[in-house]
């Protein structure tokens, strides 16, 4: 790529998620041989184009892996009762491994109460507060997708997080939190950084690994990594231009990194990935 030096190696996240896919379509393919078949509940309230287009993206990745996919297109004035049945229903069902709501939901629904009902064991995107909990106390139960995906990334591309100072810039109960746990449980030395965090740069110049979760296009400029570092870009967003891009200027910092992911392609792929690796462990955990 143009401006970027030999040293830059590019972290592939289309590639690595296509070798989780393969790993995933195998292990699916032995359970059906045993007789076991993984179902989940992709429940979509409204129809935001972009929540269409991830919706539409996980069937497939479904389809490809072989674990069936149930559908439910409710309409947008859908009443949170409804939803809740629904969901209740889907948690009693015994057919059903994975439970997923599209987020973000209508604002007449209360988002936290719908994620508290799935049921834990369901709970396949890993948001119950319940999943949560035991990411803290180092516990089995369901991860993030976002944060999973990454650990995914770091570690196939032979980057050891072992008393790596990595600094994760965003605190969003989604990445920025379970991120830092995840990065913990791996032995990393974490700092949580977010909008009210004095002097960033220092703060961001220290990291042997940086996660951008900021939320804000084209942020993080060199000034703010350290030369070699890994910096994990997390940001989707929409250019002047209309090109997808992310928290992370990439032309400015690419030259200066030894590893680095590109947007797209790089933690996106790896969301849906994680998702159905979820919903196999869904099974791989009864």
């Amino acid at each position: 790529m143009k401006g970027v030096k030999k040293m830059t190696q590019i972290i592939d996240g289309k590639k690595i998620s296509a070798q989780i896919k393969e790993e995933l379509k195998e292990k699916v393919g032995k359970l059906k041989e045993q007789g076991t078949e993984i179902t989940l509940a992709v429940i979509q309230v409204g129809n935001d184009p972009a929540s269409s287009v991830y919706v539409g993206n996980k069937k497939k990745a479904c389809e490809y892996i072989g674990i069936h996919s149930f559908a439910y297109e409710l309409k947008e004035d859908t009443t949170e009762a409804e939803l809740l049945d629904l969901i209740k229903e889907l948690n009693e069902n015994p057919k059903v491994n994975g439970i997923l709501v599209q987020l973000p939901l209508p604002e007449h629904i209360n988002e936290e109460l719908i994620i508290q009902t799935i049921a834990p064991a369901k709970d396949v995107d890993g948001f119950h507060p319940q999943s949560v909990g035991a990411l803290c106390i180092g516990q089995k139960g369901f991860v993030s997708c976002t944060p999973a995906g990454i650990i995914q990334l770091l570690k196939r591309s032979g980057i050891s997080l072992e008393g790596k100072e990595c600094v994760v810039v965003g605190r969003s109960n989604i990445v920025g939190k379970p991120m830092s746990l995840l990065l913990l449980r791996e032995n990393a030395t974490v700092t949580i950084c977010h909008s009210r965090t004095r002097d960033l740069k220092e703060v961001t110049k220290r990291a042997d690994i940086l996660i951008a979760a900021i939320g804000k296009p084209l942020f993080f400029t060199e000034e703010y990594v350290k030369e070699g570092a890994v910096v994990i870009d997390v940001g989707i967003h929409r250019d002047e231009n209309n090109k997808l891009c992310g928290d992370v200027d990439y032309e400015k910092v690419a030259p200066i990194t030894s590893y680095i992911t590109p947007v797209p392609g790089g933690v996106g792929p790896m969301t849906i990935a994680m998702l159905m690796n979820n919903c196999v462990e869904s099974v791989m955990e009864e």
